[in-house]
């Protein structure tokens, strides 16, 4: 057994180490002053066995990935692999999902008091219940919104109304929409991994990409579909600084990144992962794009705005509504470290251990070297942009904006980590073991999103 093999399997267990502390340490606070308001910590779900029609095809999904995805991933054409990995993003995150059943998995997820629909008749006039959202996002304020409704900015809750209006109404449209525009952003990713790295990397990322613990949320949760959004800013801006129809892809970067803020207050962040594509592209086109990633910006800051919903003055009474909910309550000096045990169930240990060599790269090839000659340091630049989204991702969790619920809340930033598994050997071990934490986590545990 080599050498780096050794130092992964160390960093998987010191992930694995972390996740038990946590589990041990939420247990203890619960039994003595319940503050941590999860039923199994550090993650929001309760212990509950159980099967489904999902459990037929999960595996299935799990297995044929794991024997065929790194072959299918360096042969297909890459318009094919770009389809293939959504279409069996979909396939595995719908099977996990039907681990729960029909019902509970997919067409009731989005209905419960905290979700979006509950609030879908309270939209018969838009422009109107914009101008008065505001009015309603603190708890003690007239019909104020459920948490979900209150703690997003409105992009979220609209989007669910227009489905609505064109007849794909209710829990199991809107469960259905999130998986399979959630599920997209795989694709993004490899086109980003691809035009700023290699596409040798972007290959040997994509089955990682597909069978992701991560899907175990994106399934359903609205946060995955944000994740989408987030992702498809993120591929178009790499393409602007790269020299890809520059005029076009920034100006589609920028419209997508408009409404990523426009759906999560918390997505403001995804400027650290922008910042880093603006490093890793080509440097004599890396600002020429801006002018129009600015004005593709404006547009749904300016449709909002202008239909009367203030994003600013929402914010500060979320920041103050969160305080009067579980996030005042939930102390900080747990989750800020019991927050990383749950990306680690989301991530996986692959994801672990390729982050493990991808900090190694920079010190491996200096990062000067790396923006100065791209060509010579694909591996570098796949690190600094995992890296990005890894500083952003601390952000979140330094903030004390993210106390629990981050399994599902860190989706946009946690989907790029998953690109570390191109820095791995032997992909089908390390996808064995992604495949079976997800497949325990769903049978073991009633997760809530």
């Amino acid at each position: 057994m080599n050498r780096d093999l050794l130092r992964d399997l160390a960093a998987a267990l010191a992930a694995a180490l972390l996740v038990t502390a946590a589990a041990l340490t939420g247990i203890a606070i619960k039994r003595e002053h319940d503050t941590l308001h999860v039923g199994w910590p550090p993650l929001y779900a309760v212990w509950e066995p159980h099967v489904g029609p999902g459990t037929f095809v999960a595996p299935v999904v799990a297995i044929a990935v794991v024997a065929y995805g790194p072959l299918l991933a360096a042969r297909l054409p890459w318009r094919a692999l770009l389809f293939t990995a959504w279409g069996t993003s979909m396939a595995w995150t719908f099977s996990l999902a039907l681990i729960d059943g029909w019902h509970w998995g997919i067409a009731r997820r989005l209905t419960t008091a905290y979700e979006y629909l509950q609030v879908i008749d309270r939209f018969h006039d838009i422009p109107d219940t914009l101008r008065d959202f505001t009015n309603h996002i603190l708890i003690g304020s007239p019909d104020h919104w459920p948490p979900h409704v209150a703690g997003h900015p409105p992009g979220a809750t609209v989007t669910f109304v227009l489905l609505d209006r064109i007849g794909l109404g209710g829990g199991a449209w809107a469960g259905v929409w999130c998986i399979v525009v959630g599920a997209a952003a795989s694709a993004a990713i490899l086109v980003t991994v691809r035009v700023l790295a290699s596409e040798t990397l972007a290959r040997r990322a994509a089955p990682f990409l597909v069978l992701a613990p991560a899907a175990v949320w994106m399934g359903t949760s609205a946060d995955g579909y944000f994740a989408a959004v987030a992702a498809w800013a993120v591929a178009f801006l790499a393409l602007a600084v790269t020299g890809h129809r520059p005029r076009a892809t920034g100006l589609a970067s920028g419209l997508l990144f408009g409404l990523t803020a426009y759906l999560s207050y918390g997505l403001t962040l995804y400027a650290l992962i922008a910042g880093g594509v603006l490093l890793l592209g080509s440097r004599s086109r890396r600002l020429r794009p801006l002018p129009y990633v600015l004005a593709g910006f404006v547009v749904v800051p300016a449709v909002f705005t202008l239909l009367g919903f203030n994003w600013w003055e929402a914010y500060h009474l979320l920041v103050e509504r969160y305080y009067q909910g579980a996030g005042g309550l939930r102390p900080y000096g747990y989750w800020v470290w019991a927050n990383l045990a749950c990306t680690v169930l989301v991530v996986g240990p692959a994801t672990v251990a390729g982050l493990r060599r991808a900090g190694a790269a920079p010190v491996r090839k200096g990062v000067r070297v790396c923006l100065r000659t791209p060509a010579d340091a694909p591996e570098t630049r796949l690190a600094l942009l995992v890296l990005a989204a890894l500083l952003a991702l601390l952000a979140a969790d330094f903030s004390g904006m993210s106390k629990a619920e981050t399994e599902r809340i860190w989706l946009p930033f946690a989907l790029w980590l998953l690109a570390a598994g191109a820095f791995l050997p032997r992909p089908r071990a390390w996808l064995t073991a992604q495949a079976a934490l997800a497949l325990l986590l769903n049978h073991l545990l009633l997760t809530g999103w």
